[in-house]
């Protein structure tokens, strides 16, 4: 219950921050965000964010992180990278800054965001996790389909995982594809 008031709570800071300041800064949104959180949660919480704004007409979207796994990007050539920004959790420590991260998505291009469950995850004999390299590599594979990612993800996550695998957190999934304009 702490966890879901301390997301909650944080999620109305960033929508009012973001209003109050009229800003679009991502970095400046986690910063001032930070500040707020750390007098209003346990000493021991914090809250990893990822805050991003995406221009649908430029394709243009800027991030800033707060300790949350990086996005991945699909971009049209196949190729899969992380979108990094660096930056520590929110309510963790005073003063932090956040850094901020800019890329253009194309028609067809893609980001990935998602819990750092998927990542996290290990194999029956619990030597191996899912992995960074791993789902890199099947965004870079499967990411251009018609066929949803997060389908072909959870698909080869139970694979990994096996049967009788007991889920430690939750698996959160979300794609961004930027399609061709309207005319």
């Amino acid at each position: 219950m702490p966890a879901a008031l301390a997301v909650s709570a944080t999620s109305s800071m960033l929508r009012a921050v973001a209003q109050a300041l009229g800003s679009f800064s991502p970095g400046e949104v986690l910063q001032r965000v930070n500040e707020t959180l750390l007098a209003r949660i346990p000493l021991n919480m914090f809250v990893t964010c990822f805050y991003a704004i995406l221009d649908l007409q430029s394709g243009r979207l800027v991030c800033a992180n707060a300790g949350h796994d990086p996005p991945c990007v699909r971009r049209s050539g196949g190729d899969a990278e992380d979108l990094r920004a660096r930056g520590m959790p929110l309510g963790l420590m005073p003063g932090m800054s956040y850094e901020e991260g800019e890329i253009s998505l194309r028609e067809g291009e893609s980001v990935l965001f998602y819990s750092d469950s998927l990542v996290e995850a290990h194999d029956p004999q619990r030597r191996e996790m899912f992995g960074f390299p791993r789902l890199r590599e099947l965004v870079a594979e499967h990411g251009a389909e018609e066929r949803s990612l997060g389908e072909v993800l959870l698909e080869e996550l139970y694979s990994f995982v096996g049967e009788g695998w007991e889920q430690e957190d939750d698996i959160t999934l979300l794609t961004l594809r930027r399609s061709a304009p309207l005319s």
